[in-house]
């Protein structure tokens, strides 16, 4: 059963996952927006063909990336875009591509489980492998804008590998029995924000946790968490959540995002504070009423924030211890759970902190004391790390 669990390819990973949606590299942001908008799955790849120019079966088709929703929220919120929404949506779709290399790397089929974790660990977040289908499905999907190089392709996440992992997960008994803390795999360094703090300072820390794959804490003045502000949630998100991000504290953006559509007194409160900040033209352009009173809809960023308003970045920080769907609101029904944190403790033993991760379609769990203070954060990758060591050995 050891031996048979190393001979898995990606292929058998592969089974029934859909093909990937996808834009080509000259796409503008309204592009990826709208595509979005229209896409079952928070992500869309980004390639180098362009297939307006008839360049399906071109051999240089290649993926060079991957973009969601908080791309482009966190795009529209920085400085120099806040009062130019519309060339935000003309700019090319390159400009929302994270600059960290390797997050996207392509695979063969063939490629072993061994191999697809080694790439992961190496920073690889999404891989990129060609379905395997008969010659009569290719024909059917021939003018499919999800071919590629003459196939199509699916990708492989952390995810998927924690799940495939789990599904053979007594072989690596005693592991999953020790906890978390035994095993070392809590990492004590991770991103906050304090709850009264205003979140548009935390826009870089939204989009470092996008890379990394976690999310940013929101806590008290003691250290005790809060809630937090998941990108995973934000991808539910329209991109009208931009000028809740540029008004309110980290306190007030939870409760935007909590209560199945924001409030009626914080809408209120982000429209007043565009129209202090001299938004008043772009605030009419752009806000649309829906039929739901309390939920007001933002169709493009229509919000700044002066500098003398922001904290320094300093507000945001880093901390160490050793211890198919329609987007009518910025809030999606599509969302399966809300800014409260998921967590665990010290204690917790590896295969419960898997469960509970996957349960909750998160790549990390908050690790926190009795009185609820922040210890970590458990990742995927942190728990692949401890399989990794332990592959070859069980055989």
């Amino acid at each position: 059963m050891a031996a048979r669990l190393l001979s898995y390819e990606v292929a058998d990973l592969c089974l029934g996952k859909p093909p990937l949606a996808s834009l080509p590299v000259s796409a503008t942001v309204g592009d990826a927006l709208a595509a979005l908008k229209s896409c079952e799955d928070n992500f869309i790849s980004v390639w180098s063909c362009d297939h307006s120019k008839n360049n399906l079966n071109s051999n240089e088709c290649f993926c060079i990336g991957k973009i969601c929703m908080v791309d482009i929220i966190c795009y529209l919120c920085e400085e120099d875009n806040l009062f130019s929404p519309s060339l935000v949506l003309n700019s090319p779709v390159s400009v929302l591509l994270s600059k960290v290399k390797g997050l996207v790397r392509h695979v063969g089929p063939s490629s072993s489980l061994l191999e697809a974790i080694d790439l992961i660990l190496q920073g690889a977040q999404n891989l990129v492998v060609p379905i395997r289908s008969n010659s009569k499905r290719k024909q059917l999907q021939k003018s499919s804008s999800t071919i590629h190089n003459g196939c199509e392709f699916c990708w492989l996440t952390q995810e998927d590998v924690i799940r495939f992992l789990l599904s053979s997960i007594g072989l690596f008994s005693p592991i999953p029995t020790l906890s978390i803390d035994t095993l070392g795999i809590i990492s004590t360094e991770f991103l906050a924000i304090s709850y009264h703090s205003p979140v548009g300072a935390a826009v870089g820390a939204i989009s470092r946790s996008l890379v990394e794959q976690t999310s940013v804490a929101v806590v008290d003045d003691d250290g005790i968490l809060i809630g937090e502000i998941s990108p995973f949630i934000l991808t539910a998100c329209d991109e009208g959540v931009a000028a809740a991000i540029v008004t309110l504290s980290a306190g007030d953006l939870m409760a935007y995002i909590d209560c199945g559509g924001p409030p009626e007194e914080i809408s209120r409160v982000i429209k007043a504070r565009l129209k202090e900040r001299n938004l008043e033209k772009i605030l009419d352009q752009f806000i649309m009423t829906t039929s739901e009173p309390h939920i007001a809809t933002i169709v493009s960023n229509s919000s700044s924030s002066s500098d003398d308003e922001l904290p320094s970045p300093t507000t945001t920080t880093t901390f160490s211890r050793s211890g198919r769907y329609s987007r009518s609101s910025s809030y999606s029904a599509r969302m399966v759970r809300r800014a409260e944190a998921i967590v665990c403790r010290p204690g917790s033993s590896l295969v419960a902190v898997m469960v509970q991760a996957i349960a909750h379609r998160v790549n990390y769990v908050w690790v926190i004391e009795d009185d609820c203070s922040v210890v970590g954060i458990v990742t995927f990758y942190n728990m692949l790390e401890i399989f990794r060591q332990n592959l070859e050995s069980i055989v």
